[in-house]
This record gives C-alpha cells, structure tokens and sequence, in this order.
C-alpha cells in the first residue's frame, strides 16, 4: 500500500488551478495561492518527483480535427493472464486512446476514437485480430455530457 504523501492545501490549490488549465502561467497560479511563482515551480517539481504529476495534457476536440466517431470498446478476454499481451498489442493501435483492465463483464474497458464508420470498422477488426481477445462489444459515443477534471478538497485533515 502506498503511503500518504506530504501533500499540504498549497499543493492541492496548485494542481486544482491547473488540472483545470494546464497552461496557466506559475506567475499566475502564484497569485491565486499567494506564494512566489518560485514556490509553484519547487512544489510542482515536488509533485513530479512524487508521482502525482505525470504530465500535462491538451483537451482537444477531436472533431475538428477530422474524427467524428468515439467509441467505448468492451473487450473480452480468452483467459485474463492473457491482459498483459493484449495491451501491448492494443498500445500499436493509434486509435485506441484510453484502455483499463477492469472488473464485470469485460476484462478491458477502451476508448477509441476514428473518423468514421469505415474508420470504425478498420479499427475493430484490427482489434479482434489481436490473439488473446475473445470478442468485443462496442458503444458508440452519441454525447459527451461531462468531461471535467476530479474537485480536489483543499482543506485536509
């Protein structure tokens, strides 16, 4: 079990403010939190160091871009020992943006996204190709209704 990190309310001010927009400017965070952009700078590097800060990412709307189909992918395995074989061939697969092994009915729960239906069907059998998946049930993606980041309390105990 992993243990608690010393994180106090100015980290999770700071990863609040930019898990909302990671291009904020330090100088601009340190404002808001009231401490030097110097201070920001050490404790995202703190962050980092720790684990908690992986990398920063972009929120692109990938429709504008060309592909208009998202999909959820449920994955069946033909045994689950077989998890580890499958992502790495899945991880080939470009289109596949999001894989977690989980519990219920599958054994993978992915998230693609493709420019079509034509696209779609590519990806798909690409996908059932891979050896060690069983069958596959698709969810096509009609509305993303939410899409926010996790409200991290600042105030711990």
């Amino acid at each position: 079990m992993d243990k608690i990190l010393d994180i106090d309310n100015v980290d999770l001010k700071i990863i609040s403010l930019l898990n909302k927009d990671a291009k904020t400017p330090y100088t601009e965070i340190a404002k808001k939190v009231f401490v030097s952009s110097g201070t920001v700078h050490v404790r995202m590097r703190k962050l980092e160091d720790l684990g908690v800060v992986k990398s920063a990412t972009l929120n692109i709307d990938f429709s504008k871009l060309g592909y208009d189909i998202s999909a959820f992918l449920g994955i069946y395995l033909e045994k689950s020992s077989l998890y580890d074989t499958v992502i790495e061939k899945l991880k080939d697969i470009s289109e596949v943006i999001n894989a977690y092994y989980t519990t219920g009915n599958y054994s993978i729960f992915a998230k693609i996204i493709c420019k079509d239906t034509n696209h779609l069907r590519e990806v798909l059998n690409k996908i059932q190709l891979v050896e060690g998946i069983d069958r596959t049930e698709t969810l096509i993606v009609l509305e993303e209704s939410i899409n926010r980041p996790i409200h991290l309390a600042t105030d711990k105990k």
